[in-house]
C-alpha cells in the first residue's frame, strides 16, 4: 500500500526537521512533556509528531482505549509545534521499522529524527528489524532517570557505536546521514506511565 501525506492526518514541508515519539502514551505525562521540548531545543527540531500506538507489542496487557488516549496527549501536550498523530492505527502498523518506512513514503524530502528515551535504547535490539530503524533514519535518545548505564550499555549501542554524534553536536543530528545517534543528559522529570498506571490502581 502505498502512503501520501494526504492519508497521514497532518502536513509537513520538505526540508523541515521533524522528530517522532512513539509510545502507548497510557497515560501521557510531563515525562512525555518535558522531554518533547527538550528534543525541539537541543536537536534544533522544526516539530515533533507524537505517533500515539494502538498497542505495544513487547508489553502484555493492552492500553486504554486508544480514543482516551489521544484526548489525554492533546490536553497536556498543547504546543504549536507538536502533533498528536494516530497514524499508526490509519496505516495499520504495529511495529516501529515499518511506520517509519510509510512516514518516509508519506512525506519525501523531511528530515525526520527517531526519538526514544534511554530505557527504550537499552531494550532496542528486542524490537522487531531494530536494525532499520537506525539505519533509516537519525535517532535522538534523551536520558531518563536510572537508564542511563543500561543503555550506554545495550547492544545497539554498542552495534552503532561508530556512528554515535558526540553530545555537544546534538544540534547537527537532525542533518546527518542515518546510521547516526545522540545520547543527550538531560535534567529529567522522573515519571513513567507504568507509575501513574499503579497510583491510579490503587486509589480505587
Amino acid at each position: 500500500m502505498l502512503w501520501d501525506a494526504h492519508a497521514a492526518g497532518f502536513r509537513l514541508a520538505r526540508g523541515q526537521k521533524v522528530g517522532l515519539l512513539g509510545g502507548s502514551f497510557d497515560p501521557p505525562h510531563q515525562g512525555h512533556v518535558h522531554i518533547t521540548l527538550e528534543a525541539l531545543r537541543r536537536f534544533r527540531l522544526d516539530r515533533v509528531i507524537w505517533l500515539v500506538s494502538p498497542g505495544n507489542p513487547l508489553k502484555a496487557h493492552g492500553p486504554a482505549p486508544l480514543e482516551d488516549r489521544m484526548a489525554a496527549c492533546r490536553a497536556i501536550m498543547q504546543h504549536p509545534r507538536v502533533v498528536i498523530s494516530d497514524f499508526e492505527r490509519l496505516a495499520g502498523t504495529r511495529h516501529t521499522a515499518r511506520t517509519l518506512e510509510l512516514l518516509q513514503q508519506a512525506f519525501p524530502g523531511v528530515r525526520f529524527t527517531w526519538l526514544m528515551g534511554a530505557d527504550n535504547l537499552a531494550q532496542l535490539h528486542r524490537w522487531e528489524d531494530w536494525r532499520q530503524i537506525m539505519e533509516r533514519m537519525p535517532v535522538g535518545v534523551l536520558a531518563r532517570p536510572g537508564s542511563r548505564m543500561a543503555a550506554q550499555g545495550s547492544m545497539a549501542a554498542d552495534v552503532y557505536a561508530h556512528a554515535r554524534l558526540p553530545e555537544r553536536e546534538a544540534s547537527r543530528l537532525a542533518l546527518t546521514p542515518p546510521p547516526a545517534w545522540c545520547f543527550v543528559n538531560v535534567p529529567m522529570v522522573d515519571l513513567s506511565s507504568t507509575e501513574l498506571r499503579r497510583a491510579k490502581q490503587e486509589k480505587k
